[in-house]
Formats: structure tokens, sequence, C-alpha cells
């Protein structure tokens, strides 16, 4: 089990580079997270919603993305309260304390999945949440300590050593466990580190000897390592000089932001996060994404007066285009009669597109299949649908289809202006054949520069063989191949 001394300690790449060695050395590996907090999920083959990190964990290792990967889900709906998704199931919505009193039944949810991969797989490897140090999460605990001590798992801990405090991270998170979670760390790994090793080795010397643990590697900062992350975005970037311009502007619930992965690693766009409190900047593009409250983010965007710019961007000859709850918020009308994702009621739309939305019990996760068609010419896409809403177009002279989907119809555009389109099927953006269309919509023929430029999934594979690469060359994996098979 990999352990942090904090959160983005880098617990999800380790995890990964783990698995893709094992992969690679044709051992049969599982990745397992027991409670993940994510508004970035991912949906199976079998239509379950897992958190984004199992989902490229499964792609390291070679397998299948299912279930039991992440048993427990919880989607942050606000401040407090969360949507509950146990084995890939939303069961409930429940505030935080509520949930803490639920953590027993969680428990076997989680013990049951671990147990079905055990029968299944050579290794698995465990991704804890947060830190173990929290002590007021300690009780009915089963992301950390609580879970590697039923499951009777071995644990490394990695600390960051970019954010500063490497030594007093690890010491201090020791000494705040108890004695049998301390026996249980086998090791250590300090992770982002840059300059020279010969420098920080009286430290690790130090650290050794203070807790009579190893160190068990320093991962190098790893720079361009692009792989899909679960929670961060980045909403300090410059404006440079590029032939597109997307703006996505962030909302307080935004999910699934890696719908706009395989664009922003693009060399021929700039790809900008809008952070609030700040304008919209110019842009060919503006690009609403999904949330998990979309009535709450939809009132924030107004509230920031994007609604506005948005209004001028448009007038300018600009194009907008809408994902999932993006999608909804383009329309006449959101309902939420049954308060699925916040209070009872009903929020007007920025009334762009024909369509009006009533958010039901039943979220529909599927992967789905069809053919994208923003300007006459069909392409094919694939990607998954992961939505509480059900969106009716109203007047259907005004739109057209956006997708023909292996089920039916998804999403439209409208045809007056040809300004504005919007749908729900996430990864609708990762083909490239897609984005050069997105670009010719807007008025602009992409260059091929790049002659590398590979589809998303090749492009994370590349990334998760870099990070492989740097385990097996930082890490002692004698050692850890050695306490995966005492288990």
């Amino acid at each position: 089990m990999i352990q942090g001394t904090s959160s983005d300690a880098g617990k999800s790449m380790l995890v990964a580079g783990i698995c893709r060695v094992l992969a690679r050395k044709k051992i049969k590996v599982a990745p397992f997270k027991p409670q993940n907090m994510a508004l970035n999920s991912a949906v199976t083959a079998s239509g379950g919603e897992i958190g984004r990190a199992q989902a490229v964990q499964a792609l390291a290792a070679g397998v299948e993305a299912e279930t039991d990967f992440n048993p427990i889900l919880l989607k942050p709906s606000s401040d407090t309260g969360a949507q509950v998704i146990i084995h890939g199931k939303a069961i409930s919505n429940m505030q935080a304390k509520a949930y803490h009193d639920y953590k027993k039944v969680a428990m076997q949810a989680v013990l049951e999945s671990h147990d079905r991969l055990k029968n299944r797989f050579e290794a698995i490897i465990v991704e804890g949440a947060g830190s173990p140090a929290e002590i007021n999460l300690r009780e009915g605990d089963i992301a950390n300590m609580g879970f590697a001590e039923a499951a009777d798992c071995p644990v490394i801990l990695v600390a960051d050593i970019d954010r500063g405090g490497v030594f007093a991270q690890i010491v201090g998170t020791l000494e705040l466990i108890s004695e049998s979670e301390r026996n249980r760390v086998i090791g250590f790994v300090i992770n982002k580190f840059r300059g020279d090793i010969a420098l920080l080795q009286p430290g690790l010397d130090w650290l050794e000897k203070k807790t009579g643990k190893p160190v068990l590697g320093v991962l190098p900062y790893l720079q361009g390592l692009d792989i899909a992350a679960e929670d961060a975005i980045h909403t300090e970037q410059i404006l440079e000089k590029s032939e597109l311009t997307v703006v996505v502007p962030v909302f307080p619930r935004t999910s699934n932001h890696t719908d706009f992965d395989a664009l922003r690693q693009h060399a021929n766009i700039n790809l900008v996060y809008a952070a609030p409190n700040k304008p919209l900047p110019k842009a060919d593009l503006i690009i609403l994404p999904g949330s998990k409250n979309t009535r709450a983010d939809l009132a924030h965007l107004k509230a920031q007066g994007w609604d506005k710019q948005i209004a001028t961007h448009l007038r300018f000859g600009g194009k907008l285009f809408g994902i999932c709850g993006g999608y909804q918020m383009l329309g006449e009308r959101i309902d939420d009669p049954c308060g699925i994702e916040d209070k009872p009621g009903t929020s007007a739309g920025l009334g762009y597109l024909p369509i009006q939305t009533e958010l039901t019990n039943n979220k529909l996760l599927q992967q789905n299949q069809g053919h994208f068609n923003l300007n006459g010419i069909p392409l094919e896409v694939s990607g998954y649908e992961i939505h509480c809403g059900r969106s009716q177009i109203i007047e259907s002279k005004k739109v057209r289809p956006l997708l023909q989907l292996s089920n039916g119809e998804d999403g439209c555009i409208d045809t007056a202006s040809d300004q504005i389109a919007g749908c729900y099927l996430h990864g609708v953006l990762d083909s490239q054949a897609v984005i050069a269309q997105l670009a010719s919509w807007c008025g602009i023929n992409l260059s091929q520069t790049n002659a590398e430029q590979h589809e998303y999934r090749q492009q994370q594979l590349n990334a998760l063989d870099k990070l492989a690469d740097a385990c097996e060359q930082h890490l002692d994996f004698q050692a850890i191949e050695t306490a995966i098979h005492q288990k």
C-alpha cells in the first residue's frame, strides 16, 4: 500500500508507476483505492463509476477498469455533503457526519472488493487517501491505516520534497500513527527531487538512522509528465501566441476536467482555465465543463458576470460549446424537483439552445461510441456518459443532432448561428480528428507541425512508460517485489 504524508504527495502516480513496471514484467497486477473523494470520475465497461486515478492505473496495469478497483467513491456536492457511490453505483447523498457513522458498512464493501481481487490477481497495489496522520479521521478509517490493518498490508510512505520540509513530513507522520501502524511501514519514497542527489544523501542517512527504516528511492521531478490528474486544475496560466485559444471557466464543482487534456497538450492550442473573480480571457472558443452541482455552478457563472462576457464573445463571432453540465447550462432551464444535486428548484439556463433539462434519481452511466458531426463530416468517436439530467429538445427546427451514438442521438448544434453546440459525451475531445474539426468550426486550420501528435490514449501510455522507467531506475524494486511476494 502506498500512503502519503499529505494530499498530492504522489500516491496516485507511484501506484501507476509500480503497476506499469509489474505489468511490463508480465505480472497480473490490479490497482486498488478503498475510498476516493473526487469529482473527476470514469465509467467502467460494466457501467460503474470509479475515480479517474484508478482508471489511469488500470491502463498502466494493462487491464480493463472495474468497480472493485475503487469500491467507495465520494463526489462532493457541497462543502459538507457528497454523493456516496458504492461498487460503482450511487446509493445516496450524505452529510459528512452521517457518512462517518456509515463507515462500518463501507468497510465491508471495501473488504469484499479486495477479497475478489486477491482471487484474480498476483499483485494488488493499494493507494491511500490524504495522510494517515489525520487524527480527526482515524476512528473508523477505511482509506489509510484502517484498511492496511484490516488487510494486513505493508505500507510505503511517499513524501513530496518539492513543497519543502520532507524530513519533518515523514518523521511527523510516523510520530502521529500507532506503534502497530509504524511497524507495517517498510520504507519511504521521496518524490519530486530536483538537484544533486549527493547533497540530499546526509539527510537520507539521518532519516534511516532516526526511523530504522530504509529510503526505497528518490524519484526525480519529471518534467512534462502529463498523466490525467484527478483534481488539479491549474488556473495560473499565461496567454501564449497560438493558432487556437480555448477558454474553460472553472466552477466550484467542475467535474471531469480531463475532457480538456488533449486540447491542453496540443502544440497549436492554448487552453486557459479561467479562474474565479477574473474576466474571461479573449478566446476563439469557450467551453463550459461538466459540473457536480449544475444549478449552483450556473449561479456562480452568472455571479462572476461571465454570462455577459459570453454574450459579448458570441456577438464578436466566437464559438461556444458545452459538455454534460455545461451543455445543460446552454439550455432554457434546469429542473431539480427532487433535490438530486442541491435544494429542489428550477434555474433559468443561458438560453442559447432550445433544450430543457430535468435531474432524476436514475444516473446514466455508460460507455458509448458513434459519430461526431460539427461541420457536415461525421467522425468516429468514443467516450462515456455520466449524468443525472435528461435533456429534451423543445424546438427541433432550430438545431440538429451533434452526435449519432449507438443508442441514439446526443447533443445539438444551433443551425441558425452555427456558433453554439453541446453534448453529454465525455471524452469526445480526445480525438485529434475531432480537435481539428472543432478548430475548423472556429475558422482555424491547425498546422500539422507535430507529426508525433498521438491520440490521447497513446499519449497516456507513453507518459506511463516514462513514469515506469523512472521507477525502475530510482526505486529499490527488489525490496518492493519482496514485500509483494511476502503477501
